[in-house]
């Protein structure tokens, strides 16, 4: 047996923090726990990806220490943060800090970041490509070794969730650092990584079937999350929007969960 298969699937659910006011996203945050989803996530981002630009939208790891008190249950954390826009230190003392808010349900989802008028707006260099994958890789250290050293500790060894998928230095952070992948992927591509990921996991001495993988299942048939099911996948996550949140889309997915797991 695959250390996938001994795994159960889980459902993730992504509110975008946008385009709906924050009494909007609480509610659906309590019906979103009550239906039964794994984990709760919202975005870094400091404006809407879609629909209008200068919609509403809110800050995401303020909101996060709101959902640590609101939630009792489920896990929660942002697919994903962006590493660019908070010390390593500080990023590590705010995770742990929620983690203790809820009892140790905090996942430290983390990324390189991308979208770049957040960037200009908000006075971050936006640099490359290259010189944000590669300052991800000089402050996972950094966030691994504060955890160590603040009194109190974390509730539990928080788990790190890395998003992304180039195949030369992300999958390589993902093999050193990574408690979850997210992958963002198709099961073709999937499968390919895959193989990449297994490579750079032997460079350094990694067992990667010891890393849960996470796709996004937006527009996906069960046919198509079977498929990456089969490769390895056992969290899916369901992306939502405001102004109004689908919450009878997710529940489909969760009846989907319930076969899966038997």
């Amino acid at each position: 047996m695959t250390t996938h298969e001994q795994r159960p699937v889980r459902i993730g659910v992504q509110l975008a923090p946008q385009h709906a006011q924050y009494r909007t996203i609480r509610d659906a945050v309590s019906e979103l726990e009550d239906a039964g989803v794994h984990i709760l996530f919202n975005w870094d981002h400091f404006f809407p990806l879609s629909g209008e630009p200068d919609g509403l939208h809110f800050e995401a790891w303020t909101m996060l220490g709101a959902w640590a008190e609101q939630t009792s249950r489920v896990e929660f954390g942002t697919l994903v943060n962006c590493n660019s826009y908070r010390n390593a230190n500080l990023q590590a003392d705010m995770a742990r800090t929620l983690d203790h808010i809820s009892g140790g349900r905090f996942i430290f989802g983390t990324g390189a970041g991308w979208f770049e008028r957040d960037y200009d707006e908000y006075g971050y260099e936006f640099g490359t490509p290259g010189s944000r994958i590669a300052a991800l890789a000089r402050d996972l250290p950094v966030i691994e070794d504060r955890w160590s050293k603040l009194n109190p500790p974390p509730v539990r060894k928080i788990p790190i969730m890395i998003g992304g998928g180039g195949v030369k230095k992300t999958l390589r952070i993902v093999a050193e650092h990574a408690d979850i992948w997210h992958s963002f992927s198709s099961p073709e591509v999937l499968a390919e990584k895959l193989e990449i990921l297994r490579t750079h996991g032997e460079a350094v001495g990694r067992d990667v079937s010891e890393i849960e993988i996470s796709t996004e299942v937006r527009g996906s048939s069960e046919e198509n999350a079977e498929k990456l099911f089969e490769l390895g996948t056992t969290m899916f996550t369901i992306g939502l929007s405001g102004p109004d949140y689908d919450i009878a889309k997710v529940k489909r997915w969760l009846g989907w969960r319930d076969r899966m797991n038997g």
